[in-house]
């Protein structure tokens, strides 16, 4: 079983008000601060989570460079005051640094939800064949 650190619960309780602050920050029509708070709270999270040098080995890795690129240069517009071209980068750059992990999210979540036509959507975007043998 994996002990989990009061070090690491903090920085998941980080992270989930940064995705809060986020997402209603989108709600409240791309309001700055909210966005701005989101994202720092995220980040922090993030390296509470997984630990300083393990946060800087992801973002640097050289195949995650323009993904990484991208991220925090939206993180940087949103946070001098351009919230709407800073979260259409951010996303970019999420999609960019992600991009390996969508096929298993969408294979376990098909897997997971037990409705014909949801599973068969996740295994098509998984990429996996939705063959029975």
């Amino acid at each position: 079983m994996i002990s989990i650190t009061q070090f690491q619960k903090v920085g998941v309780g980080f992270m989930g008000f940064g995705l809060f602050f986020l997402l209603f920050g989108v709600l409240l029509y791309f309001d700055s601060v909210l966005l701005a708070f989101g994202n720092i709270l995220f980040l922090a999270g993030l390296a509470m989570i997984i630990g300083l040098q393990r946060t800087f080995n992801f973002f640097f890795q050289r195949s995650k460079l323009r993904g990484s690129a991208f991220f925090l240069g939206g993180v940087a517009l949103v946070l001098l005051r351009w919230p709407i071209v800073g979260m259409v980068i951010e996303t970019y750059g999420f999609v960019q640094l992600f991009k390996t992990f969508f096929p298993v999210a969408f294979g376990f979540l098909g897997s997971l939800v037990n409705i014909p036509f949801l599973s068969s959507l996740f295994n098509k975007l998984a990429g996996s064949s939705s063959s029975m043998v």
